[in-house]
C-alpha cells in the first residue's frame, strides 16, 4: 500500500478529486449553494499571516495538547463525516486504524456506516460519538446511553443542521445514497411520520420546526446525558455563551464545513469572537477549511484549543484508505510542528494572537 501514498496534503486532493467520481466528489468534498461559505472558510486561513520569532529555546517542545480530560499528542482530532464506505471498504474502520496509528482522537458521525461498536473494537482512540438530535427526547437520550455502552468517553451534539443545506453539486450530479449504505446506527430510532401538507402549510416550518430542540431541550439533555457533551455548529459568540453558561464540556466553532448555510461566517472569523465571549478557561474547538499544519497553527494562535479535519482525511482515504488517511494525518502533525518551531512556539502555550497577523 505504501507505493500508493503521495508525498503532499495537495497531492492527496488533486488525487481524490480524480478518484472519486462526480456524485461522490459532490457528496463529500462540493457544498452548499454557491459555495461561497465552501470558499471563504479556506480564504480566511490565507489572510491571517504568522509572524516569525527566532533564536529561542525551543528544547523540549511539545505538540501536547488537552482536550476535556484526555491528553493527546497534538490538537488535531477527526471530525464526524458520513458513509465512510462509500470512500473505503472498511469505511469507519479504516478511520480508526488510521487515527489509532498516529494518536488521533475520532469523532464517529452518527451516521456512520459501521456500527459503533465496531468502530470502537478497532479503535482505541475512536473516543468521542457525534449525535444528532433524533425526534424525542427520550430517543436521543437513549443514542447518548448506547454511545456511553459502547465505551465513548464524550459526545458532539451538531446544533447548526436541522434541515438539510440546499446542495446545488449533489443535486445536479444525482447524488443518492447507494443500495447499502445506511446509517447503521439509527436503525432503532424513532422517524416522524408527516401526513400531506395542507394548503398554506411551510414543509419547513410547519413539519419540521417542532421536532427541532430548543436551548431548554438542550439544558435538559446537559443534565441527563451520561457524557459530556460539546455543542458543535456555533458561530455566534452570544451562543457559545448559552451553551457553557447550559454546562456544556466545550463549543465547537463550526460552519458544518460549508455545507449547510451557504454565506454563513467563516468558521476562523468567528473563532476570536467566540473566544472572548466564554472566557480563556472554556474549551474551544473549531473546524472548517483546515487543509494545511500550518492552518491548526492559526487557529490555536485565533483562540482554538484544537482543530477537527475532516476533508484532509477524506482525500487520504479516498486515495489509499487507511494508509492514506494515516499519512494525511501524519503529514498534518509534522507541518504543525514545523510552523510551531518556525514561528518560535515550544509549546501551544505560546501560541498566542500576537503569533499572527490579520489581514481582514
Amino acid at each position: 500500500m505504501t507505493e500508493d501514498l503521495l508525498p503532499t496534503l495537495a497531492a492527496y486532493e488533486e488525487a481524490a478529486r480524480a478518484a472519486l467520481s462526480p456524485r461522490l466528489a459532490a457528496y463529500f468534498l462540493a457544498g452548499a449553494g454557491a459555495e461561497t461559505t465552501l470558499a471563504a472558510n479556506q480564504e480566511a486561513f490565507g489572510q491571517v499571516s504568522v509572524i516569525p520569532r527566532h533564536l529561542r529555546d525551543l528544547r523540549g517542545g511539545t505538540a501536547q495538547a488537552r482536550v476535556g480530560n484526555l491528553r493527546l499528542s497534538h490538537p488535531l482530532i477527526v471530525a464526524p463525516f458520513a458513509y465512510q464506505t462509500l470512500l473505503t471498504p472498511e469505511g469507519e474502520i479504516a478511520t480508526a486504524k488510521a487515527a489509532a496509528a498516529q494518536g488521533a482522537l475520532m469523532t464517529l458521525s452518527a451516521q456512520s456506516a459501521t456500527l459503533m461498536e465496531d468502530v470502537r473494537a478497532n479503535g482505541p482512540s475512536c473516543l468521542w460519538f457525534q449525535l444528532y438530535w433524533q425526534t424525542t427526547r427520550e430517543a436521543t437520550l437513549a443514542l447518548c446511553q448506547r454511545a456511553a455502552w459502547a465505551g465513548f468517553q464524550a459526545l458532539v451534539l451538531t446544533i447548526d443542521a436541522p434541515v438539510n443545506g440546499v446542495r446545488d453539486a449533489e443535486i445536479e450530479s444525482g447524488f443518492a445514497l447507494p443500495n447499502g449504505a445506511r446509517a447503521v446506527n439509527l436503525t432503532d430510532q424513532p422517524q416522524p411520520n408527516f401526513a400531506p401538507l395542507g394548503e398554506g402549510e411551510s414543509a419547513i416550518f410547519d413539519r419540521i420546526a417542532h421536532i427541532v430542540p430548543i436551548w431548554k431541550d438542550i439544558e435538559w439533555l446537559l443534565d441527563n446525558a451520561p457524557l459530556p457533551i460539546y455543542l458543535k455548529g456555533i458561530l455566534h459568540p452570544d451562543d457559545a455563551a448559552l451553551a457553557m453558561k447550559a454546562g456544556a464540556a466545550g463549543v465547537i466553532v463550526s460552519n458544518h464545513g460549508g455545507r449547510v448555510l451557504d454565506c454563513a461566517i467563516a468558521s476562523l472569523r468567528a473563532l476570536p469572537a467566540i473566544r472572548q465571549a466564554v472566557g480563556p478557561n472554556a474549551m474551544v474547538l473549531m473546524d472548517g477549511g483546515i487543509r494545511r499544519g500550518v492552518d491548526i497553527f492559526k487557529a490555536i494562535a485565533l483562540g482554538a484549543d484544537a482543530v477537527m479535519v475532516g476533508r484532509p482525511v477524506i482525500h487520504g482515504l479516498a486515495v489509499a484508505g487507511a494508509a492514506g488517511a494515516a499519512h494525511v494525518l501524519r503529514l498534518l502533525q509534522d507541518e504543525f510542528e514545523i510552523a510551531m518551531m518556525l514561528a518560535g512556539c515550544r509549546t501551544l502555550a505560546d501560541i498566542s494572537p500576537e503569533c499572527v497577523h490579520l489581514n481582514w
